[in-house]
């Protein structure tokens, strides 16, 4: 589990899916708002809450974004104004907004790795994906690859080669630099082979 406040009242915790299975968890279970998950949001709301010297009271809204095979981001925003018989009783609210997402997005410290990756995923038909650099690494970022048969190899390819990103696509878009916008992998073989 990772940790990032990203203003005053925001915080954007990242769970990995080995972070969610050490509490017998699974991304159901957040999606059904199950009683573990509840107690595990907790937990990770008083981890915030003494990493950053924050209270945490009241109404919270939670965003959560489900990236496949990578685990999940969530954007807790605690509310500014809060109502005093809530700080009292120590209640909190939940305002739950989940949003899925089947991008997958690895990062590369070394360009080597990402032509490997790329010769390793060739192998198993998949020629599609972007390439950016950003704050000296590299992103490899696919996105539809739901429908592949073999989409756990292809994460497995990536994550020998690579990490999962903690930045957002996004993030990279805006600030990085576009290497290969469409097909990288295909594009990666025939000039490096």
């Amino acid at each position: 589990m990772r940790l990032e406040r990203l203003n005053y009242n925001k915080i954007k915790i990242f769970l990995t899916l080995d972070d969610l299975n050490d509490r017998g968890l699974t991304k159901e279970d957040v999606l059904k708002d199950s009683l573990k998950w509840h107690q595990l949001f907790h937990e990770m709301l008083e981890e915030a809450s003494e990493e950053f010297g924050v209270d945490i009271h009241g109404s919270v809204a939670v965003e959560i974004f489900s990236m496949q095979a990578q685990g999940m981001v969530m954007i807790v925003t605690m509310e500014e104004q809060m109502d005093e018989e809530l700080l009292e009783d120590g209640f909190i609210e939940m305002q739950v907004t989940v949003d899925g997402s089947e991008d997958i997005l690895f990062e590369f410290r070394d360009f080597e790795d990402v032509i490997q990756m790329a010769r390793s995923l060739n192998s198993v038909q998949i020629e599609e994906g972007s390439l950016y650099y950003y704050k000296e690494k590299y992103f490899y970022h696919a996105r539809d690859l739901e429908g592949e048969k073999n989409i756990h190899r292809v994460i497995a390819i990536l994550a020998e080669y690579g990490d999962s990103a903690f930045t957002s696509i996004h993030v990279i878009q805006e600030y990085g630099k576009v290497l290969i916008e469409a097909d990288a992998v295909k594009k990666l073989v025939e000039y490096f082979s």
